[in-house]
């Protein structure tokens, strides 16, 4: 089993080198067509895998990574709305998100991990942990349902206040540095706007990630299928970002959805122990949910303002 850890995450090293060398070279802006493209290339490789997966380990398996992948890719989409809101925030151009968006990616990825490995820990040696869970996820729906999309407010994160009682912060960007050595100030360093855009985006996914770990936790225990899912959900994030944000209003009832499918998760989890419910029951109901949710977006358009 540890050769196929050590060979997936090759993998997903190998395909961010790629997409950072070769699909999104520095200085140049990701066009609506090649982000598209990128992110059905994304998906059809998660459709692979999940082929491998049923031939390697079975129906179920391969039944429950797919539920997995749909659920964290559902729930990754809503990070694109926050993405926006930061990049526009900060003002970054578009020719410099996207190294903002590989080195979040990358620390996603590894954060990602830790909370995987420490839930699955936590569930084998504490039954009762599932029922916190699954109370926090119904929470977590009930204030995305009720106060809306999440809202970051950057200059409040703690990190970003941190950084500037330690080190100085220039007022623009330097390209796609993130940090600046100024030849004015004898060669002193300093942080660039973009360095705080990347903290933003970290410490934002840290918050999304105890959403989402648990909410996959309620579909499988198994380590490999919860990582992958995450992981091949999150590889695709970038292109997915530059594909939807230029229609991003289209899904502006989509956090209803999310809202509703953590409340179900939530519930899964707490009655699992009187109640089996199947995964493709699951999966169809999550895709259910969703498919309307994008429906309604598109259907009622939002009103424009008359000035």
């Amino acid at each position: 089993m540890l050769f196929f850890w050590i060979l997936f995450n090759a993998f997903a090293l190998g395909m961010l080198v790629l997409d950072l060398s070769l699909f999104h070279r520095p200085g140049k802006t990701v066009g609506f067509r090649g982000a598209l493209g990128l992110s059905a290339l994304y998906i059809a490789l998660a459709a692979v895998f999940a082929v491998l997966v049923y031939f390697w380990q079975g129906h179920q398996v391969a039944l429950e990574f797919v539920t997995a992948y749909v659920l964290e890719l559902s729930l990754s989409v809503d990070n694109l709305f926050i993405f926006l809101l930061i990049f526009n925030y900060f003002a970054v151009p578009d020719e410099q998100q996207h190294r903002v968006l590989f080195w979040g990616v990358l620390g996603a990825l590894v954060m990602r991990g830790i909370f995987i490995a420490a839930g699955v820990s936590l569930l084998a040696r504490f039954h009762w942990v599932l029922y916190i869970f699954g109370a926090l996820l119904i929470v977590s729906g009930i204030r995305l349902c009720v106060m809306g999309q999440h809202q970051v407010d950057p200059a409040r994160n703690p990190l970003v206040r941190a950084l500037r009682l330690f080190v100085p912060v220039t007022d623009k960007l330097h390209g796609d540095k993130f940090f600046f050595r100024n030849p004015n100030d004898n060669l002193r360093i300093y942080a660039t706007p973009l360095l705080v855009v990347l903290l933003v985006i970290e410490t934002t996914d840290v918050l999304f990630a105890v959403d989402s770990i648990p909410a996959v936790l309620a579909i499988t225990l198994n380590a490999f299928i919860v990582y992958t899912s995450n992981v091949l959900a999150i590889l695709g994030l970038r292109s997915m970002y530059f594909a939807v944000s230029g229609l991003i209003k289209l899904f502006r009832f989509l956090h209803y959805g999310l809202a509703v499918v953590l409340i179900l998760i939530g519930a899964k989890m707490i009655a699992s122990d009187h109640f089996h419910i199947p995964t493709y029951v699951t999966l169809g109901t999550v895709a259910a949910v969703l498919l309307a949710a994008i429906g309604v977006s598109v259907a009622v358009p939002e009103k424009k303002t008359v000035s």
